[in-house]
């Protein structure tokens, strides 16, 4: 499984804005962010000559390392997102936030996208009565998602719970037997990803 290995908090500092990359540490004052809140490298401090193109990439960025995928995984859910009846930026969007390593975080099962993949590639968990080891595995409504039996992982899981305060309307959880069920597709306004998808339409546009 292809993954980006890079310094996460980097990340953050690059795109000027918590991504919440590391979970819990995220929230702390260890944060990137809060320690070094301006670009990595050593022209990090320097004035930035911005342009359009500039701009629209760094949206594209953003939303890339803010779901914890790769470029090709990226420009393959743009073309998706284009065939696809609609808003070209909202179905994109729709599309990310529908990745079953997303959904665990919304659902507060995961303290960030990695500790999700991690759990979901080791089988910890099961949809509608079959395990699913895929991280990029597209949600559907009606979906349940459950704990399989015997997992060690529960008590990370539960940690994770502690530190989600709303889920998402168009999910439906259960902190206490770990168990969820997919409503509904999100709608955009439901969608709290950091990012203005209309650039990244312009971006691909050219």
């Amino acid at each position: 499984m292809a993954r980006d290995t890079g310094a996460q908090c980097k990340q953050c500092r690059r795109e000027g804005l918590k991504l919440f990359l590391k979970g819990e540490r995220c929230l702390t004052d260890k944060c990137g962010i809060e320690r070094r809140n301006y670009p990595p490298g050593e022209h990090g401090r320097g004035r930035a000559r911005q342009s359009e193109y500039r701009v629209q990439l760094r949206e594209k960025q953003k939303a890339r390392r803010y779901y914890g995928v790769l470029e090709r995984q990226f420009r393959t859910y743009y073309q998706h997102a284009s065939r696809q009846a609609g808003v070209t930026g909202e179905n994109l969007l729709r599309l990310l936030e529908s990745r079953f390593d997303n959904v665990l975080v919304r659902l507060g099962f995961a303290s960030s996208r990695r500790q999700a993949r991690q759990m979901i590639r080791h089988g910890h968990w099961v949809i509608n009565g079959r395990r699913v080891d895929i991280p990029s595995y597209q949600v559907r409504a009606d979906d349940v998602i459950t704990l399989k039996a015997g997992s060690k992982a529960d008590q990370v899981i539960r940690d994770a719970t502690e530190l989600v305060s709303v889920v998402p309307a168009w999910l439906q959880a259960d902190h206490d037997g770990l168990t969820a069920k997919v409503l509904r597709q999100p709608e955009r306004d439901e969608i709290a990803a950091p990012v203005q998808e209309q650039l990244i339409v312009e971006l691909y546009s050219k």
